[in-house]
């Protein structure tokens, strides 16, 4: 229930670390986003909500804009960079662990992951940004999947700029809206449901065709 307040409420929490710890709230926010993105056992963290609000009080003077892009960003970059080398160098580990006599991740999957990143490595590294937990599990995939490292870098830089650049100036000029700012708290519903609309719509367009390729007779 606690984070689920600190997600619908990230307004007050980080008005709250501002006021409390001045400067040292660009490291808290260094770390919040490193982590969700950096480490696959913490997807829960707010990300999209936590960048957006940094906007909206980088536009009310409380934050600098600049230097808050420029740690949020970096913190992005390094977040999957890490992400992706614990799944290469680690990831493969998981192959062996079993529940109830059952590998948990069958090496087949592996080798699908693999093609599939090799086949649409942009677009999944990218859009991924945007989805709640499939942000962080991306780049731990992709390193399982043994992704070309060079190829990941260029879109995971791509992708962490449309996402920080582009969320922060939205945060940024709906800062001073006096609807988004006593309303808060449905303005984040509202991005959680356009984050994850890219998941419904691929769900939805593979069961339809999956119905195509499968007629019922």
């Amino acid at each position: 229930m606690e984070l689920i307040d600190f997600i619908l409420h990230i307004d007050q929490h980080l008005n709250a670390f501002i006021l409390e710890y001045h400067n040292w709230v660009y490291a808290i926010l260094f770390a919040i986003v490193f982590i969700e993105t950096g480490l696959v056992i913490m997807p829960f963290l707010p990300g999209d909500s936590l960048i957006f609000a940094v906007g909206m009080f980088a536009a009310q003077g409380s934050l600098d804009l600049s230097i808050s892009i420029a740690v949020l960003l970096t913190a992005a970059i390094l977040g999957d960079g890490c992400n992706y080398l614990i799944g290469k160098y680690v990831g493969h580990r998981i192959l062996e662990w079993k529940l109830f006599n059952r590998k948990l991740v069958k090496p087949e999957h592996l080798e699908k992951t693999h093609q599939f990143y090799e086949k649409h490595g942009a677009k999944t590294i990218i859009i991924a940004r945007f989805v709640p937990f499939v942000r962080t599990f991306a780049p731990f995939v992709a390193g399982v999947g043994s992704m070309n490292y060079k190829t990941f870098t260029s879109y995971n830089v791509i992708g962490a700029i449309l996402w920080v650049v582009g969320i922060s100036l939205i945060g940024f000029f709906l800062g001073n809206n006096e609807y988004v700012k006593a309303n808060f708290e449905k303005v984040v519903f509202l991005i959680i449901f356009i984050s994850v609309l890219p998941v419904i719509i691929a769900f939805v367009k593979a069961r339809f065709q999956k119905k195509q390729e499968n007629p019922v007779r």
